[in-house]
C-alpha cells in the first residue's frame, strides 16, 4: 500500500485465540467465519489477527509493534509460527534493516517480538540497529503492574527481557503527546487503553493514514465500544476514539488495524444510517 511516497505493509503473524489471562493459542484460519463473532465478546476471549506494520520511507524502515515473537527464541516450541524474521524476508529485509521501532504500548501481544533469547541464553534486541520508541507514561505504568494482580482484563505485561533493552539504552522514552519520529510520521499519545498508549499518524504528498494500535483494534470496533473491561481509562479511550474517527473521516485517511482478521485497512465512509463503513484500499 502507498501513502504518498511511503510504502506500508502488514506483517501477519497469523490468527490467534486470545484469553482473559493474557495467553494466546494459534488458530487454523480455515475455521474463521465472516461474522463479527470473531471480535472481542462478552466472555473476553477473542479470535484476533496479530499484524505488526512496516513503513518504508525510502530512507528509513520503521516497524510499528513487534507481535508475539513466537519462533524467535533459540529453544522456542513455536518454530512453525510466523515471526518478524520470516515476515520481513518476504519484503527483502532483515531485522538489522529496521531503523526505528514504535511500540503503541507494552502488552505482550504488541511487544513480545522486541527481543529474543539466543543460543547462549542471552537476551538480544530483535532489531539490533533500531531504537525502540515508547511513551514514558507507558513504561512507568507497566513497571507498576509487575508483581501485582493485573486488573485489566486481557492486558498482560511481561517485561523480563525489556530490562535488557532499557539497560542497553535501546528504549527511547517519549514524553510529548505529539512527537515527530521522522518527517511525515507523528506519534500521538491517546491514553485510554493504557495510560501511555500511542498511535501513529502518517502524512505524505496529501495522503494521510493512522495506525491505531488498540484504540480501534479492528474494523468491528468502528461503531461500538466493546473495550470497557479491556481499557484502563474507558472514558478517555472513548473520547480519543470518537475524535480520531471524526478527524480520519474528514481527512479521508486510511485506517490500519493491528487485530483485524478480515479487513486490515480501509478509508471511512458513512452509510445511510450515518454509521462508519470501510472502503477497501489497495
Amino acid at each position: 500500500m502507498k501513502i504518498g511516497t511511503f510504502e506500508i505493509e502488514h506483517l501477519s503473524e497469523g490468527i490467534f485465540e486470545a484469553f482473559e489471562d493474557g495467553t494466546f493459542r494459534k488458530v487454523d484460519s480455515g475455521t474463521i467465519t465472516g461474522s463479527n463473532e470473531d471480535g472481542y465478546g462478552k466472555n473476553l476471549t477473542a479470535k484476533i489477527g496479530i499484524d505488526p506494520i512496516l513503513i518504508k520511507t525510502g530512507k528509513q524502515n520503521i516497524l510499528v509493534d513487534t507481535g508475539l515473537g513466537w519462533g524467535l527464541d533459540a529453544k522456542s516450541s513455536y518454530v512453525n509460527t510466523s515471526n518478524l524474521k520470516t515476515n520481513l524476508d518476504i519484503f527483502g529485509l532483515n531485522p538489522e534493516d529496521i531503523t526505528h521501532v514504535v511500540l503503541t504500548h507494552l502488552h505482550f501481544d504488541h511487544a513480545g517480538g522486541s527481543t529474543y533469547v539466543d543460543k547462549s541464553t542471552s537476551t538480544q534486541p530483535t532489531m539490533s540497529y533500531a531504537n525502540y520508541f515508547v511513551q514514558k507514561k507507558e513504561w512507568a505504568y507497566a513497571l507498576q503492574q509487575i508483581g501485582q494482580e493485573q486488573l485489566q482484563k486481557g492486558g498482560h505485561y511481561d517485561l523480563d527481557e525489556f530490562y535488557k533493552l532499557a539497560a542497553d539504552e535501546k528504549l527511547v522514552f517519549v514524553v510529548d503527546a505529539h512527537f515527530e519520529l521522522v518527517p511525515g510520521i507523528e506519534l500521538i499519545r491517546t491514553g485510554g487503553h493504557t495510560p501511555g498508549h500511542q498511535i501513529v499518524k502518517i502524512q505524505s504528498e496529501g495522503d494521510t493514514a493512522y495506525i491505531l494500535g488498540d484504540l480501534v483494534p479492528s474494523e468491528d470496533h468502528l461503531n461500538h465500544y466493546a473495550m470497557k473491561q479491556m481499557d484502563v481509562e474507558p472514558l478517555q479511550s472513548k473520547k480519543a476514539k470518537t475524535l480520531l474517527l471524526r478527524q480520519a473521516y474528514e481527512e479521508n485517511a486510511v485506517l490500519l488495524f493491528y487485530h483485524s482478521i478480515h479487513t486490515k485497512a480501509g478509508r471511512l465512509l458513512k452509510d445511510v444510517d450515518r454509521k462508519y463503513v470501510l472502503e477497501d484500499v489497495k
